[in-house]
């Protein structure tokens, strides 16, 4: 095999790594919105009603679908609030709770999907942890 073929597949392999991307990095950058973690923050928190429609888990990423009324839902604000209190049992759990600010004055039944970056809840020692969100029925278990 001559060096002009030999450097042209070499540039063609390095062209094609140079594509390849990391799944759980897409997933973590896509996520926008950071999960506050602060106990007095938790203890205190009030929302607005609304209703879980859906919730999944993607990578790092957990993705809440809700509805409310409203009018469009561009100005909702959703909080993840995480109590820092870490329950040490196998896997550990963590206490959250989902909270709406809604000042719409509509009373139209809104949707909105809002994902919630968990990396943050990751615990030491630990390659999963099981999220107990006030209001869901079943604790979701966050693999990592």
């Amino acid at each position: 095999m001559s060096l002009k073929k030999i450097t042209v597949f070499s540039l063609f392999c390095l062209l094609l790594l140079n594509f390849q991307c990391d799944e759980d990095d897409l997933s973590t950058k896509s996520c926008g919105l950071v999960v506050v973690s602060n106990n007095e923050t938790y203890d205190n928190a009030e929302s607005e009603h609304y209703d879980v429609l859906d919730v999944n888990l993607y990578g790092h990423c957990l993705v809440f679908n809700i509805s409310s009324s409203g009018c469009d839902g561009s100005s909702w604000d959703l909080s993840l609030i995480d109590s820092e209190n870490i329950a040490e049992s196998m896997p550990p759990q963590r206490y959250l709770k989902l909270t709406l600010t809604n000042n719409e004055d509509c009373l139209t039944v809104i949707e909105k999907t809002e994902p919630f970056n968990l990396t943050q809840l990751q615990v030491d020692g630990s390659n999963e942890v099981l999220l107990n969100i006030e209001g869901l029925s079943e604790p979701i278990l966050y693999v990592y």
